[in-house]
């Protein structure tokens, strides 16, 4: 290669997406199939229980649609994606239990429990903080059972 060429820099994916045919970590699928399910339960319960009244179908309809967007939001895995999906979640809790206290109507309130809890679980939260093709944890200077020659506990004991 020549001064003259111009370098050509292989191209970068931006921070917080996988490459393509690597699939995403355990807890990020099973907090997207909860919130897809919990759009599927408000559905349910809402239009089945929505006695026809074009309010309460619409509002209905937009909350499933919000899950469904917030479902293909949490399938990222990004730190920001975790946030939102605590956020939203809360919200629709807090919605879900002012709607409880005034019409008796659960819809969905307690799927929003269940997701808030899974989303706040330890191994759930690292795998959304977790950057796909970070650093290891000796690069980042994470320091294990071993000297500074960086031998471990075991091959140090081996000799």
């Amino acid at each position: 290669m020549s001064p003259s060429e111009p370098s050509i820099r292989p191209r970068r994916r931006p921070l917080g997406t996988r490459a393509p045919g690597r699939p995403a970590p355990a807890p990020v699928r099973l907090v997207t199939r909860l919130v897809v399910a919990q759009a599927a339960a408000a559905a349910a319960v809402g239009l089945a229980f929505s006695r026809r009244q074009l309010p309460s179908v619409l509002i209905t309809l937009a909350l499933v649609v919000s899950l469904f967007l917030l479902a293909l939001l949490v399938r990222s895995g990004t730190r920001a994606a975790w946030v939102t999906a605590v956020s939203v979640e809360s919200l629709f809790f807090v919605y879900g239990v002012s709607r409880f206290v005034v019409a008796r109507y659960v819809g969905g309130t307690l799927f929003a429990v269940v997701v808030v809890g899974a989303l706040l679980h330890p191994a759930v939260a690292r795998a959304y903080s977790a950057v796909p093709g970070g650093l290891t944890g000796h690069e980042r200077g994470e320091v294990g059972f071993g000297d500074a020659a960086g031998e471990t506990f075991g091959e140090h004991a081996a000799g």
